[in-house]
C-alpha cells in the first residue's frame, strides 16, 4: 500500500476536470501547479512527500465561494477517494492537513514529523501572499471574480477582515525557511491591499 502512489493518473484527470471549472479564477489547476512545484522544490523536508501532495490535490477539489465547508467537503472527498490508498492514520493526516485550509492554523497532530509536514503544506498554500507584487495582485484581482456576486461594499468589509486576521498573526507562516522566504514580503502586500480597501473608490 505504502509503495503504491496516493494519486495516480486516473485519480490526477478526475481532479483536473474539477479544478478546470469556469467560476476558479484562482482557485484553479494553476494553484495547484504551484503548491506541487514548491512542494517539489522542498521536498528534503518533507517527511511524508507524497501525502502532502495528495493534501495538495485534494485541498480546493470542492470549491464554491457562497458555500462555508469547502474544505470538509474537499476532505470528505479525499477520504472516500483515498480509502485503501492508504493506511487510516496517513489518511488521518491528510484529512486534516486539508481542513487546516479552513483556518491555516495548524491541525493537533500527535506526530511531530506530521505537523511538519502540515505547517509547510499549510505555508505553501498561503506563499502567494508572499509573491512579487504583481503576482499578489493578479492573486487579489481573481479572488475577487470568484466572489464576484458579492457587492462592493460587503466585499471590502469581509476581505478587509481576513486580512487583517493574517496581520494580526505573529507569523503569517508557520516554517522557518517559509518566514525567512515570505514573512516581510506578505505583510507588505496584505498592508498594502488594506490600504486599496479602504480608499474610497466607485
Amino acid at each position: 500500500m505504502e509503495n503504491e502512489p496516493l494519486i495516480d493518473e486516473t485519480l490526477k484527470r478526475e481532479l483536473r476536470a474539477l479544478y478546470q471549472a469556469e467560476d476558479r479564477h484562482y482557485h484553479s489547476l494553476a494553484h495547484i501547479e504551484a503548491l506541487l512545484a514548491l512542494a517539489t522544490e522542498y521536498r528534503r523536508l518533507l517527511h511524508d512527500p507524497d501525502a502532502v501532495e495528495a493534501a495538495i490535490w485534494f485541498h480546493d477539489a470542492i470549491y464554491d465561494s457562497r458555500a462555508k465547508d469547502n474544505e470538509a467537503k474537499s476532505a470528505d472527498l479525499a477520504e472516500k477517494k483515498l480509502a485503501g490508498r492508504a493506511d487510516p492514520g496517513r489518511l488521518a493526516r491528510i484529512v486534516a492537513m486539508i481542513n487546516a485550509t479552513a483556518t491555516h492554523q495548524l491541525p493537533p497532530l500527535n506526530d511531530e514529523r506530521a505537523t511538519s509536514d502540515a505547517a509547510l503544506f499549510l505555508d505553501m498554500d498561503l506563499a502567494i501572499l508572499g509573491a512579487e507584487p504583481d503576482a499578489f495582485d493578479a492573486y487579489e484581482t481573481a479572488v475577487r471574480r470568484e466572489y464576484g456576486w458579492v457587492e462592493e461594499p460587503m466585499w471590502r468589509a469581509g476581505r478587509a477582515a481576513v486580512l487583517k486576521s493574517f496581520l494580526t498573526r505573529p507569523h503569517i507562516f508557520h516554517a522557518a525557511e517559509f518566514r525567512q522566504r515570505f514573512e516581510p514580503r506578505a505583510r507588505q502586500n496584505l498592508e498594502r491591499s488594506l490600504v486599496a480597501l479602504k480608499a474610497d473608490k466607485p
